[in-house]
């Protein structure tokens, strides 16, 4: 059974969901509500959940801005709105669907039906992935396995010249000027990555140490590989020096 939680700002909505969803018992379980957003965020970051069913429109910040205070993103988010514009920044921030207020129970049933079709996929490749990874740092192979659109992408570690973080997903740019997009955290990526040869010069960038051509003291960049310029934070440049 999936496990879910809602934010709405409006306890009405609130209750007018847990109505809808009361036709699905069997599926889905509501282990927590809230009205309030800082409680919220300290409740998904101290425990696991499934689901998110999160309003966008809520008065002390929106739900995207929630979604970029968490520390984590590993569950199936659906956003409830009674705006259709949002649908596409929803989709662009990787939730899985969004429900229209009021909402249907046609659309509901449908939007469950997508979650658990979701998890019954990427629970395979998730499982796979662990493996791989932990078959490569057992026997110190250099592949690095990354799980994106339904597939894993293997990579060599000279392939990777850098990580830049978009909020809940990153790209991963390559020696062959590819992209690469995953939805993941930076951190979630930065644990894959080998600390020998990776590090994390800025709170959006991950670099390869291999492929810096200069740093630029002064104007607090490293120029690396087909001449990306990336920025140092202030907090990280010593740090940097010390690797080399």
């Amino acid at each position: 059974m999936l496990k879910a939680v809602i934010i709405d700002d409006e306890p009405k909505a609130i209750k007018s969901l847990l109505w809808e969803l009361s036709n699905f018992n069997d599926d889905l379980e509501i282990i927590q509500t809230f009205t309030e957003a800082d409680k919220a965020i300290k409740y998904i970051n101290e425990n696991s959940i499934d689901c998110l069913f999160l309003d966008i429109e809520m008065p002390t910040m929106d739900g995207f801005q929630l979604l970029e205070k968490l520390n984590k993103t590993d569950f199936a988010v659906v956003i409830t709105t009674a705006y259709n514009e949002y649908a596409i920044k929803a989709l662009k921030n990787q939730a899985i669907d969004y429900l229209l207020k009021p909402i249907d129970t046609d659309d509901l049933e449908e939007t469950l039906n997508r979650i658990k079709k979701h998890y019954s996929q990427n629970n395979s490749s998730d499982k796979f992935e662990k493996i791989l990874s932990s078959f490569n740092k057992k026997f110190n192979r250099r592949k690095i396995t990354i799980n994106t659109d339904g597939k894993l992408i293997f990579l060599e570690q000279f392939e990777i010249l850098f990580v830049e973080s978009d909020g809940n997903y990153c790209s991963i740019h390559t020696t062959n000027n590819k992209k690469i997009v995953v939805t993941k955290k930076l951190k979630e990526i930065n644990l894959l990555l080998p600390e020998e040869h990776f590090f994390r010069i800025h709170n959006s960038f991950i670099i390869n140490l291999n492929k810096i051509k200069e740093f630029l003291k002064s104007d607090g960049y490293v120029i690396i590989e087909n001449n990306h310029k990336i920025p140092v934070s202030r907090q990280r440049k010593s740090d940097l020096l010390e690797k080399f």
